[in-house]
């Protein structure tokens, strides 16, 4: 538990100096609770755990959200077309999570998106059949949804209407459309906001700290022996339980253990994204189209459009998988099926892959296979939790610590994370409302504002801190207009950010948003970090060299034909953690 005495801003602060001192934890405290990644889901079970007064260690091999979580299409939904595999179960249970998103946990984080359903052409009793199921599946949705679903009821559109809302369709594409609601979120930054929160509620957050063991005694597991990347160390950690929310690397947990069972299945499925410019599609909502074998989305997303997802099996390396010109051609095709103006190659921001952690069965297709989660136990001491999907990580989290919680012996009080805020959130609707005075009294501008509002909340108040001790923070990060230098530096001082990568792909979101991807921005950002960690010249140099040569790779895979071809162009460019140690990161 924190000092009563430090504010939960400054105790949630994942500076340096911070994982230092985590450091000398893990090595000198027995924990009730060591969690094993820093994604969506391990970041809400060590808030869960905290939250309920345990000792929690969290460790993550990258960076925060550096796999699956920081790759989704940005939405928090209840995942319309399950209701058509009749999970309403799942369905009910995600919608109700957005809710409780969208309105208690992180208004400033989550916020509506309408979607439109667009009605394909036909006869006039095949036009009123689909208008008639999509209209009663969309009903339903609203109704799993209840009176709390956090967003507006859907509605139906003429074709009139539908052509108003989005001009960018093909006019014979479509009789009309039904318009319904449901949520965005930055999925990095809602990451990196849990582990803030855990953070503030006293548990160790330790990034760049890889499990390459566990730790067993009288057959049960004790612990893990942990990496230090920074500086190559590696120490143990103790603690009485641990939870694995490693994702689709789940297998590789249990197989730590020789003999054991992992008592489930993950197979990784491939969803692709492209991200083009606001200008490329005229519309103003989004849209959810049929895409056999799955459906695709076109989301509005700041200045750009989010189109995606492709649904394939991945068997290839994990850290970094590779979208291919196979996989960005399914996109634009589909796609284009709808659009007036057809999308081409040069359209196309940026593409980023990620993978799905699913369930497994035998020989379901990956577009089958269930969004449900999963918690096990396959030896005494170490639980496995895995499947779900970004909306519910809070239902999986208090999941799998209820199942830890038993193994403790001793009364642990039930789950308080449906009421718990996330660092932010108290205190960002009067920011919100006053941010007209809030930019006057900071000489910014009114959008300005509300940008670090929108990202930050009620902790945007720690970057506009930062411009007020130097104002020079306050002009934007070279080659990306929307982002300040300021937030660069708030990364490293209270984000854990600890190579040029974590600020440009995951802090913010310059690596997807701008067309260069981050190329003309390395060297600035590299710069104001060398300033916080205590980089050499030489450490700059090697960051942004790493960089660049990542995004080289990342654009070479995508001319590539083939999966096994394009894992092989991306695998070009090694990982920048492990490479040397900064004695100020360790």
């Amino acid at each position: 538990m924190r000092d009563s005495a430090t504010s939960r801003f400054a105790a949630g602060r994942l500076g340096p100096a911070r994982r230092r001192r985590d450091l000398r934890r893990l090595v000198a405290e027995r924990f009730d609770v060591l969690v094993i990644g820093g994604g969506v889901t391990g970041a809400g079970a060590a808030v869960d755990a905290a939250s309920r007064g345990l000792s929690v260690a969290l460790v993550e091999a990258r960076d925060l959200a550096a796999g699956t979580s920081s790759r989704s299409s940005k939405l928090v939904h209840g995942g319309l077309r399950y209701l058509e595999q009749a999970e309403f179960g799942l369905v009910h249970e995600a919608v109700r999570e957005r809710g409780l998103l969208a309105r208690r946990l992180a208004p400033h984080l989550v916020r509506p998106v309408p979607i439109l359903v667009p009605l394909p052409a036909g006869t006039l009793p095949a036009r009123a059949a689909r208008r008639l199921w999509y209209g009663a599946g969309v009903a339903l949705y609203d109704a799993l949804a209840g009176p709390c679903g956090g967003v507006p009821r859907h509605r139906h559109l003429s074709r009139t209407g539908a052509r108003r809302a989005f001009p960018g369709l093909r006019p014979d594409a479509f009789t009309g459309a039904i318009r319904y609601v449901d949520a965005q979120v930055d999925d990095a930054r809602l990451v990196v906001t849990l582990a803030r929160t855990a953070a503030s509620l006293g548990a160790a957050v330790v990034t760049s700290a890889r499990v390459v063991g566990l730790r067993q005694d009288a057959g049960r597991v004790t612990g893990a022996r942990v990496r230090d990347l920074e500086s190559g160390r590696e120490l143990d950690v103790t603690a009485r339980t641990v939870i694995a929310a490693t994702g689709v690397w789940s297998d590789d947990i249990a197989a730590m253990l020789p003999g054991t069972r992992p008592g489930l299945r993950v197979r990784a499925s491939k969803g692709v994204h492209l991200v083009v410019p606001r200008s490329a599609i005229a519309g103003d909502t989004g849209l959810i189209l049929r895409a056999p074998p799955s459906v695709l989305f076109v989301l509005p997303w700041g200045g750009h459009w989010i189109i995606g997802t492709t649904d394939t099996d991945w068997r290839l390396d994990r850290c970094h998988p590779a979208a291919s010109a196979s996989d960005i051609g399914y996109l634009l095709a589909q796609v284009n099926r709808v659009l007036a103006r057809p999308l081409g190659p040069a359209d196309i921001e940026s593409v980023y892959a990620g993978l799905r952690p699913l369930l497994a069965g035998e020989d379901e297709a990956t577009s089958a296979l269930s969004r449900r989660h999963a918690v096990a136990e396959p030896v005494p001491g170490l639980f496995v939790v895995a499947g779900g999907k970004l909306t519910t990580y809070r239902v999986m989290a208090a999941d799998v610590v209820d199942r830890a919680a038993r193994r403790l012996g001793r009364p642990v009080r039930p789950s308080p994370t449906a009421h718990l805020p996330l660092l932010g959130a108290d205190g960002w609707a009067p920011l919100w409302r006053d941010r007209g005075a809030l930019a006057r009294r900071h000489r910014l501008p009114v959008g300005v504002v509300e940008h670090l509002l929108e990202r930050y909340g009620a902790t945007a108040r720690e970057v506009l801190a930062a411009v007020a001790a130097a104002p020079s923070l306050a002009a934007p990060v070279d080659g990306a207009a929307e982002y300040l230098a300021a937030e660069v530096v708030h990364a490293v001082r209270a984000e854990a950010a600890l190579h040029l990568e974590d600020v440009l792909a995951r802090r913010t979101r310059i690596s997807i948003e701008a067309p260069h991807r981050g190329e003309e921005s390395a060297r600035h950002a590299a710069t104001l970090m060398a300033g916080e960690l205590g980089w050499s010249p030489e450490t700059v140099e090697r960051e942004v060299t790493h960089y660049l040569a990542a995004v080289a790779a990342e654009r070479q895979s995508q001319r590539m034909p083939d999966d096994r071809t394009a894992d092989a162009a991306r695998l070009g460019a090694p990982d920048v953690r492990g490479t040397a140690g900064d004695p100020a990161a360790a």
